[in-house]
């Protein structure tokens, strides 16, 4: 991770397209900013664009924008990410999920700054530079022709590999002490240390999910821990399905696929996961009292 942060650190300050790969939760996003946040562009936009889950024609307006009446909706002139980047830097997040049309759409404003919003002729241009970052290895996928090549060549200057977290280890001290702090505060509670079998299950769980996956431990850590000090009991991690506060939705099985009968299931698993206190159960839902214990006890 040192090799990976001193290698960000010195590319920050060229206009070099950097290539994030690591697995999801690794922190991809965050280093990109802090990378733009380093960069000589750092006063300019940094904007993000998810390359999944979009159609071609909406990724294309959302990118290079769009003139009124361009298609059904478009009731005003809208200026697309390409654009409000001009100077600033254009983070792709999951480029890999790109379409290939979206991919060949991409390519000529990536190359040559150059873009068309949807419904005009007039050729724009925007200074930009481009950081992408994927969890999937874009050089397999472009051997096996589901990524373009050229188009992994030009986001590809440098590439930075970000370790998932059962690989840093040593690290976990500082960020969970980090987390925890910044939840706490943020929650106004004070939480002044953490017990050493509650940090040792911490510290010797596998973290499939890294950091993302730490944060949302650590935020129910927070919201578990009635004193001041974190215990073994406050800390509740996915290998945990067998005992009797982490297991699945009761009748999680079930044939029933009634909402009502799921959000009675969801209601009881919350309920197992604090130790069967309706006072947090309710604050955790977001319900009153009164409306927890009829979602439990329907009759």
């Amino acid at each position: 991770m040192r090799s990976c942060l001193a290698l960000a650190r010195e590319a920050a300050n060229t206009d070099i397209p950097i290539l994030l790969e690591g697995e999801t939760g690794t922190g991809k996003t965050l280093l990109a900013q802090a990378i733009h946040n380093s960069s000589q562009r750092a006063a300019e936009p940094f904007v993000s664009f998810n390359s999944s889950a979009m159609t071609d024609t909406l990724l294309e307006s959302q990118l290079f924008g769009h003139e009124k009446g361009a298609f059904t909706g478009a009731t005003n002139q809208f200026r697309g990410k390409f654009e409000v980047a001009h100077e600033g830097t254009m983070f792709f997040d999951e480029i890999a999920d790109m379409s290939p049309m979206a991919q060949a759409k991409i390519l000529r404003a990536i190359e040559y700054g150059q873009f068309e919003r949807l419904g005009a002729e007039v050729t724009h241009y925007a200074d930009v530079r481009i950081i992408s970052a994927t969890n999937r290895p874009l050089r397999q996928l472009t051997r096996d022709r589901e990524f373009r090549e050229d188009l992994y060549h030009r986001l590809n200057g440098l590439t930075l590999v970000l370790p998932p977290l059962r690989q840093r280890r040593e690290d976990l001290d500082g960020l969970i002490a980090g987390e925890l702090n910044r939840t706490a505060a943020a929650a106004g509670k004070t939480i002044s240390g953490i017990d050493p079998d509650a940090l040792d299950r911490l510290k010797s769980y596998e973290w499939p999910g890294n950091l993302r996956e730490l944060h949302r431990v650590i935020q129910a850590v927070v919201l578990f821990t009635t004193g001041d000090i974190v215990m073994p009991e406050h800390v509740i991690l996915d290998d945990q399905r067998g005992s009797a506060g982490n297991r699945a939705p009761p009748g999680a099985d079930s044939d029933d696929l009634t909402l009502e009968t799921a959000v009675r299931q969801h209601c009881q698993y919350v309920y197992g996961l604090t130790g069967n206190n309706k006072r947090k159960t309710a604050r955790v839902l977001g319900i009153s009292r009164s409306t927890l214990e009829r979602k439990l006890d329907p009759e």
